[in-house]
């Protein structure tokens, strides 16, 4: 943490100081960012792979009887699971690079060893992380809305499933609420010529009991706070990277070397 020109800083200053001097010069906006990235992003894409894992089955055995009629969905599901290994690596890289970018031109530093002090390509440098930060952010948001969609769909087949099991407690008749059905072609998951596309009554609450449903319920609502936690620390990354640029585009104006 100090610079090669003053490595007597450190003994004459003894231990607590030199501690309390590297502890001000950690740009904590970017690490807290930085932490908050890599767990929602752990969460997107580790529960998101494995919910569409288990989607594809649970399309299979209860919502399709022709191959053909989800060959769609399982070619959607393959792929988007690609993305998401190539997801985690960009940000896992883009989040290091920010956090590099939060110590260079950390304020604390520059206060503690010397003077501000900034070159052009320094500043280029952080208005560029600003404006690819700020179009991420607003790409993830997209996909963060993209996401609530499978949460909104088992959420609604779970109150369904439920209030099949009230009606199944206070009619007498099975056949009074088999008319009751969840419908996976509304929501775009198959076409609308896929057969039975959908699943009623006593058949839907059985779904609704199986160890799969309840696994890829909780998958999804994972990986939908998964995006959540990484929209945050994407915003927070703005605001970092922001104040940087402000710090090196103002303070920098007395030690500016070309």
């Amino acid at each position: 943490m100090f610079p090669v020109r003053q490595p007597w800083l450190c003994k004459a200053l003894g231990c607590y100081d030199c501690c309390i001097r590297c502890l001000g010069a950690v740009p904590y906006p970017s690490l807290v960012s930085t932490l908050l990235c890599f767990t929602g992003m752990a969460l997107f894409c580790g529960c998101g792979h494995e919910a569409l894992a288990h989607t594809e089955v649970l399309v299979e055995t209860y919502f399709v009887r022709n191959i053909q009629d989800y060959v769609i969905l399982a070619s959607f599901i393959k792929y988007f699971q690609y993305v998401i290994y190539g997801l985690a690596s960009f940000f896992f890289l883009y989040c290091i690079l920010l956090l590099a970018e939060g110590f260079y031109t950390t304020s604390a530093v520059k206060q503690t060893f010397g003077e501000f002090r900034s070159t052009r390509c320094g500043r280029c440098l952080s208005l560029t992380f600003i404006i690819v930060t700020y179009v991420l952010a607003v790409i993830w948001l997209a996909v963060f809305a993209f996401t609530a969609i499978p949460v909104f769909f088992f959420f609604n087949m779970a109150q369904t499933c439920h209030n099949i099991n009230i009606l199944a407690e206070t009619t007498p008749s099975i056949n009074q609420h088999g008319w009751i059905c969840m419908d996976a072609r509304q929501y775009g998951l198959l076409p609308w010529n896929a057969m039975p596309g959908k699943a009623c009554g006593m058949t839907l609450a059985s779904i609704c009991k199986t160890k799969e449903f309840f696994v890829t319920y909780d998958l999804y609502i994972a990986a939908f706070a998964g995006a959540g936690i990484a929209l945050l620390a994407l915003f927070l990354y703005v605001v970092a990277t922001t104040y940087n640029y402000a710090v090196l585009r103002f303070l920098g104006r007395k030690g500016l070397r070309c």
